[in-house]
């Protein structure tokens, strides 16, 4: 048990007049109780397919102990689920647990521990083995569980078997439970019923959870522990532990949850997380002091709208400047700060096919002008819009359909929206020739020099596409039509035997 003297400089002044440098007996509160509480420490995590960041996890893992643990010689460390980040423990990882919890082991600091959704057990039917339990035995934590052999039981803590659900420390007795899932509603009352019998008259009482808790989940999908069935534990327990959310929150100044240590994606980049300083005077009272000093991966979001952007490179450009204007830039000869992660979402409605973006390049480009660890381009685009002929009347033979249709798929890519009438006649007049059975060489002849002639023309010149042999395309003006081309007569038939050939073989 911790005894040490805190002043508390919101104490209210006397009435009296004190004399100079004297200090009223009640601005000191003694601390019987110090502890530190973690959660969803997630050690071997491994995001974007980045090696540095399984390092990341255990550099905020050890830089927490290393200032927060070991300077306020806490009575014990609270690991409130997930301190893996998957029941299979890979080696890397397991160094990394094992490094920071012989620091602790070292200073004399327990160490008490629940399994969470990611690295617990699987049941004891299929294999009653695993990496929580064997760090238990082998001495490293205190991993708390309940009893479910014959119900559902809160059993002491057996030394000699090193496994229990729950411990007395300083003054403190701490139980663990398990990840329930989308039972924990469900579970409640069998926990309640299990405290009664068990909870420690004079001591303070805290339950670890690992579960989401309603009202703070990002996940609405998921059934969570409802405030109402919390409350339920309230006279039974003076602290409850809580774990799994990766973002600090508290109620009522009883239950509290501090968030992952580090950020798992970068959606959870804006959340407040950290650990919990706790300290428990005479009184009972908690004092939980949230922090985030340490040592964390630095992330930044940053978006551009590609709405009305021409093409590709006007994209990439346009990239290049909000990076260079907004983006967390890193310098490795003088920041002390890892370097961050960047994403780079595109927005709005792009005009132009995805594949013509050069991803690889802008990302590459992106890294060199930050100096970021990994960047990330996230096309979040809508894509150009493929309803096509919209309002044609039912009655429009298959020769305007397929006109029109062409036309408006050409509409739809910025690059030839201005010549969308020129480019579907060029189209039927290539297909006309491939179901003559002309060459491809004089096919690709055809549409080589229309295009060359479409590029040196003026606006309201007319050009006449010449076909094979005889055929030719006309053009046909006036304002009604505004010179709108269409295939020619002997095209449009070619169409019509194509398509009657093709009802025909359909059998």
């Amino acid at each position: 048990m911790s005894l040490s003297l805190r002043y508390n400089s919101h104490t209210t002044a006397h009435a009296f007049a004190a004399p100079a440098g004297f200090v009223s007996p009640r601005a000191f509160v003694v601390i019987i109780m110090k502890f530190l509480h973690l959660a969803d420490i997630h050690l071997g995590c491994r995001r974007y397919n980045v090696e540095e960041r399984t390092a990341d996890f255990f550099r905020a893992w050890s830089d927490v102990i290393a200032r927060h643990a070991l300077p306020n010689a806490v009575d014990f460390v609270l690991i409130c689920g997930d301190f893996f980040n998957s029941r299979k423990v890979d080696p890397q990882a397991m160094n990394h647990a094992i490094i920071g919890l012989q620091m602790l082991k070292e200073a004399g600091i327990p160490v008490v521990a629940i399994e969470g959704n990611h690295d617990q057990h699987e049941s004891d039917a299929v294999n009653r083995f695993s990496w929580m339990r064997s760090l238990s035995q082998w001495g490293y934590l205190i991993l708390l569980e309940p009893d479910t052999r014959d119900g559902f039981r809160l059993v002491p803590w057996n030394e000699d078997e090193r496994s229990g659900s729950y411990i007395d420390i300083a003054g403190a007795r701490i139980f663990g439970t398990h990840w329930f899932g989308t039972s924990t509603n469900a579970a409640v009352p069998l926990v309640v019923d299990a405290l009664r019998d068990a909870r420690g008259e004079g001591l303070f009482n805290i339950l670890m959870l690992h579960t989401d808790v309603e009202g703070q989940l990002n996940r609405p999908n998921i059934p969570a522990l409802s405030i109402s069935r919390m409350k339920e534990l309230r006279a039974l327990v003076d602290y409850v532990a809580l774990g799994h959310t990766h973002k600090r929150f508290e109620i009522e100044d009883w239950a509290f949850n501090p968030g992952s240590l580090e950020a798992c994606t970068i959606d959870e980049f804006k959340e407040e997380r950290g650990l919990y300083l706790v300290e428990v005077d005479a009184a009972g009272r908690v004092t939980a002091e949230h922090s985030r000093d340490y040592t964390q991966r630095p992330f930044q979001r940053l978006n551009f709208d590609v709405s009305g952007v021409p093409d590709a490179e006007a994209v990439h450009a346009g990239v290049l400047e909000v990076i260079r204007l907004e983006a967390r830039a890193h310098d490795p000869e003088r920041d002390t700060t890892p370097a961050p992660i960047i994403e780079i979402n595109l927005r709005g409605h792009l005009g132009f096919k995805n594949s013509l973006l050069d991803i690889p390049r802008l990302r590459d480009e992106a890294r060199a002008l930050t100096g970021a660890l990994h960047i990330m381009i996230s096309n979040r685009s809508v894509p150009v819009e493929y309803a096509v002929a919209a309002g044609l009347d039912s009655d429009a033979s298959r020769q305007v359909r397929e006109r029109r249709i062409i036309e408006d798929l050409i509409t739809r890519d910025i690059r030839f929206r201005g010549r969308a009438h020129d480019m579907a006649a060029l189209t039927l007049e290539a297909k006309r020739l491939a179901l003559g059975d002309e060459s491809p060489e004089k096919i690709l002849s055809l549409i080589e020099q229309q295009l060359e002639l479409a590029a040196t023309q003026t606006d309201g010149a007319h050009a006449t596409l010449t076909g094979s042999g005889d055929e030719a395309m006309h053009a046909r003006t006036g304002a009604a039509d505004e010179g709108e081309l269409v295939a020619s007569a002997s095209a449009l038939q070619a169409i019509e035997r194509n398509a009657l050939k093709a009802a025909t073989s359909d059998g």
